[in-house]
């Protein structure tokens, strides 16, 4: 039972990852689940839904067709649809149910491939993943299909953002401020996986110097373009100001000696009694060594999602489960978290609200801040 959440939220499925990271590449996404289990994604998890148009259905799975294992309705209704609505590719990605009559997500994008004549992939989601592991297999499958091999490397210093999804920075204009700071750092932006740029722009990812990755939802695809054109990665966010000067100047140098490098885990982290801040690795990680800078402070991070050792620093903790949460908080002098992590903070440990889109939906979405680039106000934090 250890998995259980019995207080706090938990954090958005792989399902909604991809549908977050494929929303504006032109595709047709179909969650293979019951029908009316589309509305858990576009209600929580996607911002963008009334404001973009998407392709993103559900399959509407039966009982009897899920007893059966008959896929023939479903291969049906994706071609027919995709012949009206000629997307640019299909992903079909999975759900518990689909998981347990174990579908054959390959063998049917094989067979609506042929059909079509349309780019389809199947995605073996589950729900039982988080929002980073759909993200990240997503992006890396369009890259995989999508990126022209044989791009040239551009002339003028020039960069890919890679792993932004509002489940990460929301719709409150951050991942512009990223764009805009880059481009005040003298690169030029090729694409943003997948905020911001269409499938053309992704193809012509390979030509980048550099590749900045805002989230762990990148770093798999990051590492595919390093191996296939060579080209270094950044993993960072660039939140207050000393930090976006110090990650500008890592960009430039990774871009020029082709040396991938984590800034973000370049920190000391911080010890019991002392701040902790609650995230995403890059994103938590990122604002830790923010607050370093501007503060001298060192601050623990302690991460509840997948990631990697590369990403964290000696002293950070991984907490998967509301007992590991529960235990570090008691430890902590103040906590940096979404609002929904409060009611287990103990009443003797100072806690700051910082909304994260992935784990509290769309309750406090009014309330995220852009820190990009931005001199972060830590008077009352330490």
């Amino acid at each position: 039972m250890r998995q259980t959440a019995r207080i706090i939220s938990t954090y958005t499925a792989d399902i909604s990852g991809v549908c977050s990271a494929l929303f504006e590449l032109g595709g047709m996404t179909v969650i293979h689940d019951a029908s009316g289990c589309n509305s858990t994604y576009t209600t929580h998890d996607e911002p963008r839904w009334y404001d973009l148009d998407s392709m993103i259905y559900i399959s509407a799975l039966t009982e009897t067709e899920a007893i059966l294992g008959d896929d023939n309705r479903l291969i049906g209704d994706i071609v027919n649809t995709a012949g009206e609505l000629s997307p640019r590719f299909i992903a079909i990605c999975g759900s518990p149910v689909a998981m347990m009559i174990g579908t054959d997500f390959k063998a049917i994008a094989k067979v609506i491939g042929e059909k079509t004549g349309i780019p389809t992939f199947g995605l073996s989601t589950n729900g039982m993943h988080s929002y980073l592991t759909g993200a990240s297999c997503a992006l890396e499958t369009v890259v995989k299909y999508f990126c022209h091999g044989d791009v040239a490397r551009s002339k003028d210093l020039s960069v890919n953002i890679i792993g932004a999804t509002p489940l990460d920075f929301s719709i409150n204009g951050s991942v512009e401020s990223i764009k805009w700071w880059l481009a005040e750092s003298g690169f030029r932006l090729v694409s943003c996986m997948a905020m911001g740029s269409d499938l053309d722009r992704i193809s012509l990812a390979g030509s980048a110097h550099v590749n900045l990755v805002v989230s762990y939802s990148g770093l798999a695809t990051a590492k595919m373009l390093q191996k296939q054109f060579g080209t270094p990665y950044v993993a960072g966010v660039p939140f207050g100001i000393g930090f976006a000067d110090i990650l500008a100047h890592v960009l430039r140098r990774a871009a020029k000696s082709g040396k991938s490098s984590v800034p973000c885990a370049e920190r000391k982290s911080g010890s019991d009694g002392g701040l902790t801040v609650v995230g995403e690795s890059i994103f938590a990680g990122s604002l830790a060594r923010a607050i370093e800078v501007e503060s001298g402070r060192s601050v623990r991070v302690l991460c509840p999602l997948e990631t990697t050792e590369e990403l964290t620093a000696e002293g950070d903790v991984l907490i998967p489960n509301e007992d590991d949460v529960a235990r570090q908080f008691a430890l902590a002098g103040s906590v940096i978290a979404d609002p929904l992590y409060k009611p287990i903070c103990p009443d003797d440990v100072s806690f700051y609200s910082l909304p994260h889109e992935a784990f509290s939906g769309r309750c406090y979405r009014e309330q995220i801040p852009n820190l990009i680039n931005r001199k972060l106000k830590l008077e009352e934090t330490i």
